[in-house]
């Protein structure tokens, strides 16, 4: 048990950042894929959805120009970005190298 516990401490912070609009159709594509990876993952990441329509500020300080964009970071930093629908493996290989 303690080891699990300590396992936990060390884990990094990883976030992946879902940039999207409601009227883009990729993005919709993406959504399933995310939300298994979600549930799949049990709580190793967080997803952070960022709406481009409502959070342009946001969107301006990642730099996104397309949609969907995904953006995974750690504690570190942006450890990966990704432009366009993404498939499930890339996503994982991702968040493993984030520390997830």
């Amino acid at each position: 048990m303690r080891g699990a516990w300590q396992l936990a401490l060390n884990r990094m912070t990883v976030t992946l950042k879902d940039f999207y609009a409601d009227w883009c159709g990729p993005c919709k594509t993406q959504d399933p894929i995310l939300e298994e990876l979600e549930d799949d993952w049990e709580g190793r990441f967080e997803v952070e959805k960022v709406n481009v329509d409502e959070q342009q500020d946001v969107a301006n300080e990642y730099q996104v120009r397309s949609l969907p964009t995904l953006v995974i970071e750690n504690d570190d930093g942006i450890v990966e970005r990704f432009v366009g629908v993404t498939q499930r493996d890339d996503i994982e290989d991702a968040l493993e190298s984030a520390g997830a």
